[in-house]
């Protein structure tokens, strides 16, 4: 301490709950588990519930370093599980039990899991790929009881085993350096890939999360957590809802809109994020009964954009302010919408502007766009490039893997490759113009098949849209937009092209449209483009408009 510097104090996941059980333990955490009861907890007793699970981990030979699976769905016992697994020095593993059950058994073999805990829901998971997976010595069923053990697989119940007596284990100082979470992307392009984050890099998160340029995560606010906590970890939303001792709701499986009102209006929630299905979904169970949602007064969009009619009728008719974020597995978020003190004080238009973007560039992450010939591309607010990142919470590269595909070196240092193409402009704000595998190429051009969807969500008739490229023989490619239409609704193309041709170039208007009965989604819950192209690959021009 000669040189007058401060404490060597570590940034730890465990510092986050142990605050939030010193200072807000009565602020209550309240939990549906996926049998559809409530549980009420708070954060003292989360905090001494974690504490215990990492006893019995430690009783199993969990050790720092391992990792540790869940396969569950957002409830209390999860939440211990974030805890109680990253406290005592482990790996937090959440699995995505969306995957196919190859996928599944692919990221525990790669991950080398030592225990699993398992929602009941997802126990014939268990069954099938137990055999598959010969690091797994135990599955905890995240329950009040568990099934006698199978052949293949040997349960215990959660509740049971975190109240055996035992000696409470006091969580080590760690390194912040070392792995706290391991989460893996949903592997449409081949193998999952997966993404570590240090202790440090969480909090930091968390931090950003807290701000008022992220999501204004406060001790003054009831959160309604709709993302899954199995992806990517949550948003942080479950560690940063711990640094500031918020109000925590957890609606376990049941993500109906009905469900999820009823969780808003019970507990008064002031804040959500999820993805714009979520949101399109309360919508219009809201305008269907009549009901409104008074307290909400800000959600946080993720995944995809929010179609504008979406936006206009949250904040005109039911006062909830709505920001985009852009993120991936590799760094969680990279941005929030949030309007600065200038923005604040424009006309409506120009927010509107504003908020249909990707959010803005935030602390912690800093972005770059580049050409294809690796030159930078100005902050222009119209010349695309692929999106470049880095930071202390993004991925320097993939766990057990070596792919330096992902990563650019530069002479300032290395960067990530998003994958995205994306414009940013002068003050930030990032317009996502689509994934570089699925940008269209027309005649040398780009057309955005993120701009074609949303410009066809517009239309009267169609719920959900999509749009992808196919070959074309004088113009390279040519748009092909795939719609599910409202009930008895008839395809009309005339109709949405008239809704289209406002919002977007005449010459990115796409080739032919079909309704399809349903789009196929990636585990994350994003438009599997790949099955798509798949599908139409032999589609023929011969019938196009």
């Amino acid at each position: 301490m000669a040189d007058g510097l401060n404490m060597n104090r570590q940034l730890l996941v465990s510092t986050l709950i142990n605050y939030a059980g010193r200072n807000h333990g009565a602020t209550e955490i309240i939990s549906t588990d996926s049998s559809g009861n409530t549980f009420r907890s708070n954060w003292s007793l989360i905090a001494e519930r974690s504490q215990r699970l990492s006893s019995a981990l430690a009783s199993e030979g969990v050790k720092q370093g391992d990792r540790v699976g869940t396969i569950a769905w957002n409830d209390y016992r999860h939440l211990e599980a974030y805890y109680g697994i990253c406290g005592m020095g482990a790996v937090l593993h959440t699995i995505n039990p969306r995957l196919h059950d190859s996928q599944i058994a692919y990221i525990i073999n790669h991950a080398e899991d030592q225990v699993v805990l398992i929602d009941p829901d997802f126990l014939e998971v268990a069954e099938r790929i137990a055999h598959l997976v010969p690091s797994v010595r135990l599955w905890v069923v995240l329950g009040d009881e568990a099934p006698k053990s199978s052949v293949a697989v040997k349960y215990v119940c959660y509740e049971t085993w975190i109240d055996e007596k035992r000696e409470v284990l006091i969580w080590p100082e760690l390194d912040e350096w070392a792995a706290a979470t391991l989460c893996y992307t949903s592997g449409t392009t081949g193998n999952p890939k997966g993404v570590s984050q240090s202790h440090r890099a969480i909090v930091l998160q968390s931090w950003a999360t807290c701000t008022g340029d992220g999501h204004n995560v406060n001790s003054g606010q009831s959160i309604l957590l709709a993302v899954p906590m199995f992806h990517v970890n949550g948003w942080a939303i479950p560690f940063a809802a711990a640094m500031a001792g918020a109000k925590l709701v957890l609606p376990g499986a049941n993500l109906d809109a009905g469900a999820l009102v009823e969780h808003i209006r019970s507990e008064e929630v002031t804040f959500s994020a999820g993805v714009p299905t979520i949101w399109l979904s309360v919508v219009q169970y809201l305008e269907r009964t009549g009901r409104d949602v008074p307290s909400l007064k800000q959600i946080a969009v993720g995944g995809s954009a929010a179609p504008s009619s979406l936006i206009d009728i949250l904040e005109d008719k039911y006062g909830v302010s709505v920001s985009h974020v852009w993120g991936m597995t590799e760094m969680t978020q990279g941005s929030a919408g949030r309007f600065t003190h200038r923005v604040e004080r424009l006309e409506r238009e120009e927010q509107r502007k504003r908020q249909s973007m990707a959010g803005r560039e935030i602390y912690g992450v800093e972005l770059s766009l580049i050409d294809s010939e690796g030159q930078e591309v100005d902050r222009d607010g119209q010349t695309p490039g692929e999106l470049l990142a880095r930071g202390p919470w993004v991925a320097g590269s993939y766990f057990r893997h070596d792919d330096d595909s992902t990563h650019l070196e530069s002479g300032d240092g290395s960067w990530l490759r998003t994958g995205d193409v994306a414009t940013i402009n002068d003050e930030g704000y990032i317009t996502i113009v689509d994934r570089a595998k699925d940008v269209i190429k027309s005649g040398g051009e780009w057309i955005s098949s993120i701009d074609l969807e949303n410009a066809a969500i517009a239309a009267p008739s169609v719920t959900e849209a999509a749009v992808i490229g196919l070959p074309h023989d004088r113009w390279g490619e040519r748009p092909l937009l795939l719609v599910v239409l409202h009930n008895e609704a008839e395809l009309s193309q005339e109709e949405i092209l008239d809704v289209m041709k406002p919002q977007v170039p005449s010459w990115w208007l796409p080739n032919d449209i079909v309704a399809i009965d349903q789009i196929p989604h990636t585990g994350t819950g994003k438009i599997d483009k790949k099955v798509l192209r798949t599908q139409f690959a032999d589609h023929s021009w011969s019938a196009a408009i």
